[in-house]
Order: structure tokens, then sequence, then C-alpha cells
């Protein structure tokens, strides 16, 4: 209960106010929630570009697509 404030629970919890804990860092978790957010689509985005472009060179690979219409 001291991350809150209180020591004891016997008072009248509608006088009290906010009883959650870590009161008062509300903008801090935002604002780590907003920058952990950002950094995973960052990784997301320049995996998924990797992928693409390894996917695009084997899809543009001349001499695959020569062997694979030469087999039909």
């Amino acid at each position: 209960m001291s991350s809150i404030g209180y020591e004891s629970w016997a008072v009248d919890l509608a006088d009290v106010g906010p009883i959650y804990p870590f009161q008062g860092s509300e903008m801090l978790m935002v604002a780590l929630g907003v920058i952990f957010w950002l950094g995973w689509h960052r990784i997301q985005f320049v995996r998924e570009s990797e992928h693409l472009e390894r996917a695009k060179k084997r899809a543009l690979d001349h001499e695959k697509v020569q062997q694979s219409v030469e087999r039909y």
C-alpha cells in the first residue's frame, strides 16, 4: 500500500481518489508505450522490407524463370 501513500484502508474510499499503483507516472508510461510502439513498427518495417527485397530478387531471377518455363 505504500505506493499510493496510504498505510491503512480504514478510510472512506470516496474521499481517497486514485487507488492504483504508480499514480502520477501515467505520462512516463504513455511515453514508454509510444516509444516501444514506434520502435516495434520500425523493426517490422526493416524486416519486411528485407524479406520483400529477397523475394523480388528470387522472382526476377531470369535463369530460374527460364528453367521453370523449359520444364513445361
